[in-house]
């Protein structure tokens, strides 16, 4: 009897039968590596199609999990991009082909949570053409300003539908009745540190304003109006990806 090690790579839908056969736990819309030993004579396999996408279906990337949501034509990240080495606020980001991140208060734990705070030109991996892909895996990109205001006109220009229940109050309190689930993750500044957890979140787009400025998406936690703030492209600001 022949001792046969091997490793299977499958794209498979919730229903493949190979899932039964060997016992394997699958995510429907994951690709899953899995290795075992068997001890037969001969191996024979069927051909899986790979399944296509459809936004619902959970993105694999860099070692996170990433749900994906419908928000009338466009479909989005559920959560913020956390993706990359994390760097101290102090010792700041850089063009190295490293991607690098800030983490709220320096402690990786708050880019579990809420996601990485990147530099605009980091974000954008150092492009400065509208809609490009960035730090976002392929077939996605950095929404343009123009994207983001297609976002909050399907939702009536109410934000508090984007933000996650818990975040916001008042006139400001969320509802996430979207599925966006945004998160107050506050911001970074060099020279002044990190501030405005749970009180404000800015979202890079990938519209340039002149050479030193970029458009965000702004939620706040007391008004129910998106904000459209240029600011300094050094500000570290949450990522959110759109898909193609």
């Amino acid at each position: 009897m022949k001792k046969i090690i091997f490793t299977l790579v499958l794209v498979i839908s919730s229903t493949a039968i190979l899932a039964q056969t060997y016992n394997m736990k699958i995510i429907q819309g994951k690709a899953s590596t899995y290795s075992f030993t068997s001890t037969v004579d001969s191996i024979s396999f069927c051909n899986t199609a790979t399944t296509p996408f459809v936004c619902g279906n959970v993105i694999l990337y860099g070692g996170e999990t990433y749900q994906t949501v419908s928000i009338g034509s466009q479909c989005w990240f559920q959560k913020n991009l956390n993706i990359g080495i994390r760097t101290d606020l102090s010792s700041g980001q850089i063009d190295n082909s490293i991607i690098e991140k800030y983490c709220y208060n320096d402690l990786e734990s708050s880019c579990v949570t809420y996601g990485g705070l990147y530099q605009w030109n980091e974000a954008m991996q150092y492009s400065t053409i509208e809609g490009s892909q960035g730090i976002c895996p392929n077939g996605w990109h950095i929404p343009t300003w123009a994207e983001f205001q297609t976002l909050t006109t399907s939702v009536s220009n109410n934000t508090n539908v984007l933000k996650a229940i818990g975040y916001g109050t008042g006139d400001g309190a969320g509802t996430n009745t979207s599925g966006f689930s945004a998160l107050l993750a506050g911001i970074s500044s060099s020279g002044v540190g990190f501030f405005s957890l749970s009180n404000s979140a800015y979202i890079w787009s990938s519209t340039e304003q002149e050479t030193i400025y970029a458009y965000a998406l702004f939620l706040y936690i007391t008004n129910s109006g998106p904000g459209w703030p240029y600011t300094d492209q050094a500000h570290g600001f949450s990522v959110r990806c759109l898909k193609n």
